[in-house]
């Protein structure tokens, strides 16, 4: 079962709009459910899909105030850099090449490109180990527990994993 929340108090829609998505709970697991399945269980979940992981832990009270401003400064670093893929066709206009296969004109702006500065220092300051979970987790927003899976790392670790390195981001930032 999926619906959308949108709107506030006063029925406007301004606010972004939420997608719940319901998940049954067996065994203390959530399972997705398809649109044809039905629930074994009577228990349920309501799940926030847009919420980030980093957001759930710290709404969760898993995370301090200083690691979660810590590790929304590299993901805002990480957005502003324009790291990750581009979904949409992008409608610049390409400067003219020099022959028939002429290689593209590649335009990022100076705050862009500084932000990337910025976020490669993050990242290095982290260290190995602690920089794969961080990129995971932050700003690819994948599960603690599916981080763990692809890193091959025993379950329930990779929380603390990511404090120690939301700990040293913190520092890497100075927040106090």
């Amino acid at each position: 079962m999926t619906q959308r929340i949108a709107g506030n108090k006063n029925g406007n829609s301004d606010m972004d709009p939420r997608e719940i998505k319901e998940h049954a709970m067996r065994g203390g697991q959530v399972d997705r459910l398809s649109k044809n399945a039905k629930p074994k269980s009577n228990r349920s979940v309501s799940v926030n899909i847009g919420e980030s992981p980093l957001s759930w832990l710290y709404a969760h009270k898993h995370l301090s105030d200083r690691q979660f401003l810590a590790g929304e400064k590299l993901r805002s670093e990480y957005e502003r850099a324009a790291i990750g893929t581009n979904i949409t066709m992008s409608w610049n206009p390409m400067p003219p090449s020099k022959g028939r296969r002429g290689a593209g004109h590649w335009d990022q702006s100076e705050s862009s490109l500084n932000a990337k500065q910025r976020f490669d220092d993050a990242i290095n300051c982290l260290g190995d180990g602690l920089d794969e979970v961080a990129w995971r987790v932050i700003c690819n927003c994948e599960s603690v527990s599916n981080a763990e899976k692809a890193l091959g790392w025993p379950t329930r670790s990779g929380k603390l994993v990511l404090k120690l390195a939301l700990d040293r981001l913190a520092n890497h930032y100075r927040i106090a």
